[in-house]
């Protein structure tokens, strides 16, 4: 199949160009031409084709709280409702729970690459290994050490990428250690860890720092906390929710200075909410309002977001004036690079997925291919972000 794509910026790699034949063979790049014979199949109107985006912190969808349906049925549910928002790859998110719904959200996430569900490439375990000091809104009760049973459940082979986040003052080094070297990506997040202990877990392996800035001990002159040692780790991944509440904008763009567009990866932390209208959802026996985008129990606490990748991309274009061809490197390059699928997601290149979002001139998306099959016609007029 190819398809002749005109009219709008297209993004391959550094280059932008302005037409280009996509040829695609078993859902994967074949060939990608820098120019088209006759009428185009995709117009793009003054748009832009991206490489589609890879999401690594996704903790519902579309009505679905992954927590509430860890299966096969609620994982592709949740990845049909943010692949109308160019997610073409993502992790569903089990916040802090039982072992046993640890373990059901990790066969889950295989059960659903085995059967093709379309985007999932793994499974992020967001706690319960933290600090309840900066628990946020996962449940007190629900946070544990991380054991020897637990490491071992979480070194198991798997389908997919496996990403867990935890305390690093609440973990051994040794725990670091055995998870890295089983493949486990570790991350730091909910944590009141000091910058030393950062920094010796990321001796140990650690690689990614979750929601940067949000719970987690904060950058200060003196005691530059979790936040200062992941600014100051250049190996490391930071994810940023930037949907105008959970960051302000100067500290998008300073982490992004900080860091490098290599370094940073824009994230949901989303929830049920996002591709409906719902105003409302329950976790974990809390009922939590959304408001303009933004989730909250009624104490105020941030719940996660009703953020989906279009609007995190064009947020972040708006607040930091970079042009959308610099943007696709946090939306789509960095997480895919964090992830180790490098060869094949966040990039339009041959041999790679066949994997884009056509976005309009607003950066909303109109349509989403996954494999090279159209699988989304975007959200433009159909959700009340629009």
């Amino acid at each position: 199949m190819k398809l002749r794509i005109a009219n709008g910026g297209i993004v391959v790699g550094r280059a932008v160009f302005a037409a280009a034949t996509i040829e695609v063979v078993d859902g994967r790049i074949a060939g990608l031409d820098p120019a088209i014979s006759g009428s185009p199949d995709i117009d793009l109107d003054g748009g832009w084709l991206v490489p589609g985006f890879v999401d690594t912190q996704v903790n519902g969808g579309g009505g679905v709280l992954f927590n509430d349906d860890i299966s096969v049925d609620g994982i592709a549910a949740i990845g049909a409702a943010h692949a109308r928002f160019g997610t073409t790859a993502f992790l569903p998110t089990l916040i802090s729970d039982t072992p046993e719904h640890v373990a059901a959200a990790l066969d889950a996430a295989d059960a659903a690459i085995a059967a093709g569900v379309p985007g999932v490439v793994g499974v992020h375990i967001e706690g319960p290994f933290i600090n309840p000091a900066k628990r946020g809104i996962h449940e007190a009760d629900r946070i544990r050490q991380l054991d020897p049973a637990m490491v071992e459940l979480l070194s198991r082979p798997r389908a997919g990428r496996v990403v867990l986040t935890i305390a690093p003052e609440r973990a051994s080094l040794a725990h670091v250690q055995t998870l890295v070297s089983h493949g486990v990506i570790v991350c730091a997040g909910h944590t009141n860890a000091t910058y030393d202990e950062v920094q010796s877990a990321v001796g140990a392996g650690l690689s990614g720092f979750t929601h940067l800035f949000n719970a987690m001990s904060p950058l200060t002159h003196r005691a530059p906390g979790a936040a200062g040692a992941a600014l100051d780790a250049p190996g490391c991944w930071c994810g940023l929710i930037v949907d105008n509440a959970h960051l302000h904008p100067a500290t998008v763009r300073i982490a992004i200075r900080a860091k490098g567009p290599d370094r940073i990866m824009l994230v949901t932390d989303a929830m049920p909410s996002v591709g409906t209208d719902a105003t409302s959802f329950m976790l974990q026996g809390k009922r939590i309002e959304v408001h303009h985008g933004v989730c909250t129990y009624e104490d105020g606490t941030l719940a996660g977001s009703d953020l989906d990748m279009a609007t995190a991309f064009r947020n972040t274009v708006q607040i930091t004036g970079l042009a959308p061809a610099e943007v696709v490197r946090m939306s789509s390059e960095a997480p895919a690079a964090f992830l180790g699928l490098s060869a094949t997601h966040g990039t339009l290149a041959p041999g790679r997925r066949a994997d884009w979002v056509v976005l309009d001139r607003e950066l909303r998306a109109r349509g989403t291919w996954i494999g090279g099959r159209q699988i989304a016609e975007g959200a433009v007029g159909n959700s009340r972000r629009d």
